[in-house]
């Protein structure tokens, strides 16, 4: 009879995974790609790298004007640059991408740990292995003890161990033996981690003082004048709102500068800047009340929420502008200090003419009174140019140029604080009548019988308002960083077993060697091994004390 063989089979094709199983290992591949510790070392330098050109460059938050500045300077450049958000590094698109993806993934590292570490906890020390000889410490020894009263002397001596006695019971010991696995340095991984969390809880910190925080600088006159408000962002002179802030909702606080000192070392170095003011909030506004209070470098005010910091300071010169007419105009605005050791100021003043006093608008703007010049605490000077000696303002004088025509007041175009516009200077709208030198209560007066006088200068403070609903947390959260790291670094983990077993042989009689036991112990660093033989060799000799001479080790 024919039989016939049939033909092998061709081998299955493999079968291609649905599209949602497709989906669902994309995912998951990419979570667990996100969530690993290289990722998460990759986001934070790549973090560190995305913040190097909001160091270098100008950012709009802090100065727009040298912004607009730099993009003007380079017309080609400077656009691309803006539309990358290299302006706005910190509110940028991409910054915050790679800060939310830094952010998930140090939590996507830390929950798994924390899973971890707690069943780490709830288990049992590892088992005695078979043959404790290998461990990298080793020591036996032989007592006249019973085997389990071997075991739970030892055992009594481990405190501050997490310790499990196993006997005939457990299928891992062997007939009349009795071993003991000891661990301790649990609360390394509880500091590391600690410190993971507490990391995370800082970046969470930093933002929401970002986002729903403020802050303000301005610059007021220390004469116990009328002082300011922080209702409006108006009221500063610079502002930075957080990005979910509208610039409403500001906590009320008002403050006077009563006056300001500065201690100098005889070298012309600043030692302190003190301040005394007077402020106002809460209640105290309803009832009209002023509290006393002291600033200092580094002692801001605390009220309200706030934070109030004396941040620095300089010299207001007061000049008083007499008009043909007799009618006056007396100014006091801050100058710019351009020397920080001997305090040498620049700025300008301008002046605008009685209203009445000319028929037209037209006419009134050609008469405008601009003064534009350097200010010296401690005058010093080299023939007629003038310089300052010591920033303590021990014998004030300026070196001003005068200027009359339009000095741009009615353009409504922005204007320097500190300069004049100098082409209003160029087109000779605005033309120098005079180059002086004057101290307090000197004068010039110009060809139209305008007069000029210094009347001296007042101390100015630059004050910042600080609003940080979250800064306390920033500190909580540094503090518990420090005692993980803390706690990780000098916390080690390790290991001792121990294995009591009858003594086979040996000299005596049968009933003797019944009671004498043979002893094992292993030990084994978990972490590193600096100084772990020299602690091995004290825990032996405190668990099994005069025993040394009977002793066999290795390592």
């Amino acid at each position: 009879m024919t039989t016939t063989q049939a033909p092998p089979s061709s081998p299955a094709a493999p079968q291609r995974q649905s599209l949602p199983g497709r989906v669902l290992a994309f995912v998951r591949n990419t979570w667990r790609g996100l969530t690993s510790m290289r990722t998460a070392l990759a986001l934070l330098f790549l973090l560190a790298l995305a913040a190097i050109p909001g160091a270098l460059l100008p950012q709009r938050s802090l100065n727009e004007q040298k912004v607009e500045q730099y993009i003007f300077d380079r017309p080609t450049l400077g656009p691309w640059m803006d539309r990358l958000e290299l302006f706005d590094v910190f509110s940028s698109f991409w910054f915050t991408a790679i800060y939310v993806l830094l952010f998930v993934s140090l939590v996507g590292c830390i929950l798994p740990r924390c899973l971890d570490h707690y069943r780490a906890l709830r288990t049992d020390p590892v088992p005695t292995p078979r043959n404790l000889s290998r461990l990298p410490h080793h020591y036996s020894t032989t007592v006249d003890e019973a085997p389990e009263e071997v075991v739970e002397r030892i055992r009594g001596r481990m405190r501050g161990w997490r310790t499990v006695q196993r006997g005939e019971s457990d299928k891992s010991v062997q007939s009349g033996e009795v071993t003991l696995s000891a661990e301790k340095g649990y609360t390394r991984e509880l500091g590391n981690l600690v410190f993971h969390l507490a990391l995370v809880a800082l970046l969470v910190s930093i933002a929401v003082g970002k986002l729903f925080g403020y802050e303000g600088t301005v610059i007021v006159i220390a004469d116990d004048g009328p002082g300011f408000c922080s209702t409006s962002p108006a009221v500063f002179d610079s502002f930075r709102a957080g990005n979910v802030r509208d610039g409403t909702g500001m906590t009320p606080v008002c403050i006077r500068v009563k006056d300001f000192k500065a201690d100098y070392l005889d070298n012309g170095q600043a030692e302190m800047f003190t301040s005394n003011i007077a402020y106002q909030a809460g209640d105290d506004l309803s009832s009209n009340t002023w509290r006393e209070a002291t600033l200092q470098v580094n002692h801001p005010l605390r009220v309200a929420g706030d934070r109030v910091y004396l941040q620095g300071h300089g010299y207001a010169p007061t000049f008083t502008v007499t008009f043909p007419n007799g009618e006056t105009r007396t100014e006091t605005v801050q100058w710019r200090p351009d020397d920080a050791t001997t305090f040498l100021s620049s700025g300008a003043l301008r002046f605008d003419p009685p209203g009445g006093m000319y028929p037209n608008n037209d006419e009134r703007r050609k008469q405008q009174i601009a003064i534009e010049g350097l200010f010296a605490p401690t005058a010093a000077f080299n023939g007629k140019l003038l310089t300052s000696a010591y920033p303590e303002m021990t014998d004030p004088a300026v070196a001003v140029d005068v200027y009359k025509g339009d000095t741009g007041l009615d353009t409504g175009k922005p204007q320097s604080l500190f300069s004049l516009d100098k082409s209003l200077i160029e087109q000779d709208r605005l033309v120098k009548q005079a180059r002086v030198n004057l101290k307090p209560g000197e004068s010039t007066t110009l060809a139209d019988g305008t007069k000029v006088t210094f009347d001296g200068a007042k101390e100015f403070v630059n004050l910042q308002v600080s609003h940080d609903p979250a800064q306390g947390w920033v500190l909580i959260s540094a503090i518990t960083m420090m005692a993980g790291l803390l706690v990780s670094l000098l916390i080690r983990r390790r290991r001792i077993w121990v294995r009591a077993y009858p003594a086979a042989d040996g000299p005596g009689s049968a009933e003797t060697r019944s009671r004498r036991t043979v002893v094992e112990l292993g030990g084994l660093a978990r972490t590193d091994h600096a100084g772990w033989g020299d602690e091995f060799d004290r825990l032996r000799s405190r668990l099994l004390p005069g025993e040394r001479d009977n002793a066999s080790s290795g390592e």
